[in-house]
């Protein structure tokens, strides 16, 4: 039986990371194994050499951010030009490092659920959505990209999800949560509305259940749409 393939995204502070536990612990109680897969440290290629050039180069810190303890990120959020056609080349080798990854994940699980902590939709949100030349090369790397059973942009407020978070300017906040909006008009992204983390989680499962009706839904409150 093939695996699901389920994604989360969204900007810094959104929320991924408590979801994403709280879905496999849902999924588990199911009965499901799961196994969860990073972007950044599973697929990414030259992701050392990547961060490397982070710290030294762009003056990044290279820290997670907490309210007690804000980061200085300075990474997605330097778009010079250069930088910009650099990062295009490796998102190319990342889709077809992932086509590989996934291949081996799927032939080597036997059902099951795989999800991603980030995938390419969140590589490519870096770019400048606005512009026309960045859309058509976000719609050619989709392109090339493999299929997933759901994949989850999960919205927040950028001024509440820097709180939470403290890494990156307001203004890049700002801009990386409308570069997911757009790029949702593209790719299949189901947007999950900000909210209370248990709400969220209903919201997530109540969409996994429209595409896989074997999965129960929970008592939730009755206002909470996917």
């Amino acid at each position: 039986m093939t695996p699901l393939l389920i994604t989360f995204s969204g900007i810094d502070g959104a929320g991924k990371s408590t979801q994403i536990e709280k879905l496999r612990e849902y999924l588990t109680q199911q009965g499901l194994s799961v196994r969860i897969l990073t972007f950044w440290d599973n697929v990414a290629v030259l992701s050392s050499l990547r961060s490397g050039f982070s710290r030294k180069v762009l003056q990044s810190d290279g820290q997670v951010g907490s309210p007690d303890k804000p980061a200085n990120r300075n990474d997605k959020n330097s778009r010079s030009f250069p930088l910009l056609v650099g990062r295009s080349l490796l998102h190319l080798a990342d889709v077809f490092r992932l086509r590989k990854i996934i291949r081996r994940e799927r032939s080597a699980a036997n059902g099951g659920v795989i999800i991603f902590d980030r995938y390419i939709y969140d590589q490519l949100a870096a770019l400048p959505m606005h512009h026309w030349l960045a859309r058509a090369y976000a719609r050619f790397v989709l392109s090339l990209a493999p299929n997933t059973d759901v994949s989850y942009l999960l919205d927040a407020v950028p001024e509440e999800a820097r709180a939470r978070k403290p890494e990156y300017p307001i203004d890049f906040m700002r801009q990386y949560r409308s570069s997911y909006l757009e790029l949702r008009k593209f790719a299949p992204l189901s947007l999950i509305a900000a909210g209370d983390p248990d709400n969220v989680h209903a919201a997530i499962v109540a969409r996994l259940n429209a595409v896989v009706s074997k999965f129960p839904q929970p008592q939730v409150d009755s206002t909470v749409t996917a």
